[in-house]
């Protein structure tokens, strides 16, 4: 099937002009996705992206926003992080390099952090017999902003 669409009005209902639409919405409901995320700084629940894009009215479903977010993961394109709470946070992903975050627990701002020891890693993995490694280092932390505004609310 070619990537060309009969006009509108063309072919009986149901024709291939519908037939594409679906996946049309798909890829424009996509790039939304994409575009609220390069907008954060910060890690967002599937949720609170949902929540963002129809606070831009952007028709679509919390689904299709999980249902993105994970193909967009697949790709690459965005990290994905476990908070303390086991929920999964998005964020447009910064490097295609390896990386870790260190992540605000009260904002969810987030930056990108060498970690001290990768090698150490290797070594006790071979050390013990592990091969074919992978890991996940996330830092949870208060941002300077937020142990400001606590510190002010404190001091009220």
């Amino acid at each position: 099937m070619s990537g060309m669409q009969a006009p509108a009005g063309d072919g009986p209902a149901g024709s291939s002009s519908q037939a594409n639409a679906p996946a049309a919405r798909r890829t424009a409901q996509k790039e939304a996705i994409r575009a609220e995320l390069n907008t954060l700084d910060e890690f967002v629940s599937a949720r609170d992206l949902h929540r963002r894009l129809e606070d831009a009215e952007v028709s679509v479903g919390v689904a299709t926003v999980y249902r993105q977010l994970n193909r967009l993961a697949e790709q690459g394109e965005v990290d994905v992080i476990s908070n303390p709470e086991g929920e999964r946070l998005y964020r447009a992903c910064a490097s295609s390099d390896h990386h870790h975050h260190l992540v605000c627990r009260y904002c969810g701002k987030a930056v990108e952090i060498e970690p001290p020891a990768e090698q150490w890693l290797k070594d006790i993995s071979e050390r013990h017999g592990f091969s074919s490694i992978s890991h996940t280092i996330e830092v949870f932390g208060v941002c300077g902003d937020c142990s400001a505004h606590r510190d002010r609310a404190a001091g009220s």
